[in-house]
């Protein structure tokens, strides 16, 4: 049975050209009239998604201004990744992948025209807590002696491999080999690296030891590796999305767009920063109360709207914030709430996935409602898969919406009648929810009917994605020598004839 069929067996709602089709079985006409009342705000027609469409395409211009990239709410940052993999990259890398209490560090070998990574190992190391809040120095001589112990256990010791650096922090890149971090998260405050090179303290904390050595540094955002770990299977493949706790995404851009950076000729990849689209006011006529609820009660109030709306982090939420509003209101469990249900984030993003994926029956639910301390009877659990159907749809055809204007824009920055492409994808959310990557695609097709998109999910994009970045780094830089060379040949040659 395909996702499609399974959707019209359940509660859920499906769009054809700008009309909604609602599938609410089990529920009494009354109640879904008055449930009806507080979902049909998370119902974007067609017409809505196209207008969210044309606000993006707007504020990807703005990002990519020399002037206008400041307040811009959609960063657009330039990666100075230059190329995806063309096949015939070649040779042993390293990968460092730091985003959270561990790190992994990678030893990835890449076969030349087989387009696969022929050997991958990997080792993680633990980051102590007060490491994350201690010195800088501290948490760099901690990864640098980290990364001996593998070279040592790898029977690398000794070779000066250049190496690729996912570092999800939010940074600002200068080159391929110079990112200076903004501000720590995730629990880490360590001193002395905010405002600072983070290649460079790596290097420093490297020649601080003195056994060891490596090449050149490649730094990767972790959209950036999902494109480019997909890259290296399918040549086509430039655009890089993830849906998971959050949500990001990167495209080639012509260079000549990118006017913050220097040059005409080629194209660069852009981190979007796609989480800030709205983060301005530009989507507030499609923001619901109780997204106004998730964003007031985040950590980070005003900031990452399109991202509140969508990704895995705030689903839940949003869930159970309804669900509490449904109770209140005596349209759910006979008016009686539980500790758990009013508990914030006690309702879990991957229950939404749980309760969707049933074919028949609505065993899931009831059981995470039970879990959740809740006494439900049959229309209990089928109001509650319409709300959880309800807004991971409306997740999926956002993000829709925003891919399918980067595909456009693609498509006619290179003034193509059709364009053919593939995204790479990853997130718990798109890899997890039973529909989720199906509606996305839905989305896609009817906003950017002349763009033929095909999606794979990506395998280890910090670790594949970031040996990858090196590998075309380290190749382009060799054609770039190579074109001196010969440059200097002809110049020679020149000479002789004019004496």
């Amino acid at each position: 049975m395909s996702s499609a069929e399974k959707r019209s067996k359940g509660s859920g709602a499906e769009m054809s050209g700008d009309t909604w089709t609602l599938h609410t079985d089990g529920i009494p006409p009354n109640t879904l009239s008055k449930v009806q009342e507080y979902l049909e705000h998370f119902h974007l027609s067609l017409e809505k998604l196209q207008e969210v469409s044309a606000r993006l395409r707007k504020d990807l211009i703005r990002g990519l201004g020399k002037h206008s990239h400041h307040k811009a709410p959609v960063k657009m940052l330039p990666t100075f990744v230059r190329a995806t993999p063309d096949g015939t990259e070649k040779g042993d890398f390293l990968a460092l992948d730091l985003g959270g209490t561990n790190f992994r560090v990678l030893h990835v070998r890449v076969v030349e025209e087989q387009q696969r990574v022929l050997k991958m190992d990997s080792q993680i190391c633990a980051i102590p807590k007060e490491m994350m809040l201690g010195p800088g120095e501290q948490l760099f001589d901690h990864i640098a002696a980290c990364l001996n112990d593998f070279l040592v256990s790898q029977k690398l010791k000794g070779q000066t491999l250049p190496l690729g650096f996912t570092f999800s922090f939010p940074c600002e890149q200068k080159e391929i080999d110079k990112s200076i971090l903004i501000r720590w998260t995730k629990g880490f405050n360590c001193s002395g690296v905010e405002g600072k090179d983070v290649v460079k303290l790596l290097k420093e904390a490297i020649h601080r030891r003195g056994d060891y050595d490596i090449g050149s540094v490649a730094m990767v955002n972790d959209t950036v590796g999902t494109m480019m770990s997909c890259g290296y299977r399918d040549q086509s493949c430039e655009i890089g999305m993830i849906i998971g706790t959050g949500t990001n995404a990167c495209y080639m851009e012509e260079m000549k767009n990118v006017k913050r950076v220097e040059g005409e000729d080629g194209r660069m990849c852009i981190n979007t920063e796609w989480g800030g689209f709205g983060d301005d006011g530009s989507l507030k006529d499609i923001l619901t109360e109780f997204d106004v609820v998730v964003d007031e009660t985040s950590i980070n109030p005003g900031v990452h709207t399109f991202e509140k709306m969508i990704s895995g982090m705030y689903l839940g939420e949003i869930v159970r914030l309804l669900l509490v509003r449904l109770t209140e209101d005596k349209l759910l469990f006979k008016g009686q709430t539980s500790e758990a249900l009013l508990t914030p984030e006690a309702f879990q993003t991957k229950f939404i996935s749980e309760i969707e994926e049933q074919d028949d029956g609505l065993e899931n639910t009831q059981n995470i409602l039970t879990k959740l301390g809740l006494k439900c009877d049959l229309v209990d659990s089928c109001v509650v898969r319409l709300v959880c159907d309800t807004v991971s749809s409306r997740s999926a055809r956002l993000c829709g919406a925003a891919l399918a204007t980067l595909a456009n824009r693609i498509r006619v920055n290179r003034r193509l009648d059709r364009l053919k492409t593939t995204v790479g994808v990853d997130g718990t959310v798109y890899r997890k929810h039973p529909t989720f990557s199906e509606e996305l695609r839905a989305t896609v097709r009817l906003l950017a009917p002349e763009c033929d998109i095909t999606f794979l999910v990506s395998e280890d994009g910090s670790g594949k994605g970031a040996a990858m970045v090196t590998a075309v780094a380290q190749r382009l830089a060799h054609q770039s020598r190579l074109l001196e060379e010969s440059d200097g040949e002809d110049d020679e040659e020149e000479e002789e004839e004019g004496q």
